[in-house]
């Protein structure tokens, strides 16, 4: 990924380029959130794929497989909670995922009509190998900040995740 130009460098400003006070000229892609969230988002998928391999679990399914191991016997709806995948995804996934044996269905014990997922102990094991590559993967995308810097990204990306929530 190419480097972002630093904003004290000299560049034509909109007024230079005769568009002052054009909105679309005064639009800066690198103070807009959106864009840059999409920005780092790529960076972490590309140093996901660099750690994981082309073996691995993609990041939505280790999401999942998380998921499923740290709450046991949790609904589709609860998953899709958890993960920020949607409804449709998570069932397709999940019947991609016991295909290759790494989740099993079982009956829910609150309504016998229902299906839940359970981590195979294969999928457990699958999920463990890679959490490794996984947290490197974490760690090279924070590297820059500084352990303060670090713990208040995160806090804002949860308000964000949690307000969409609601």
């Amino acid at each position: 990924m190419g480097e972002i130009p630093a904003t004290n460098k000299t560049v034509a400003s909109p007024a230079m380029n005769g568009m002052a006070g054009d909105p679309l000229a005064g639009f800066t892609l690198l103070e807009q959130p959106g864009h840059l969230l999409r920005r780092s988002q790529q960076r972490s998928a590309d140093i996901y794929a660099e750690e994981i391999g082309t073996e691995g679990p993609t990041q939505p399914q280790f999401a999942l497989l998380t998921a499923i191991f740290q709450h046991p016997g949790a609904s589709q709806v609860d998953l899709v909670r958890h993960t920020g995948i949607d409804r449709s995804t998570v069932a397709e996934m999940a019947a991609r995922l016991v295909k290759r044996g790494l989740l099993r269905r079982e009956r829910s014990g609150d309504d016998r009509r229902a299906n839940t997922l359970a981590i195979s102990p294969t999928g457990e094991a699958w999920l463990r190998d890679y959490l490794p590559a996984a947290q490197r993967t974490q760690q090279r995308l924070l590297d820059p900040l500084t352990e303060a810097e670090r713990m208040q990204l995160i806090g804002l990306l949860r308000r964000l995740v949690e307000s969409s929530l609601q």
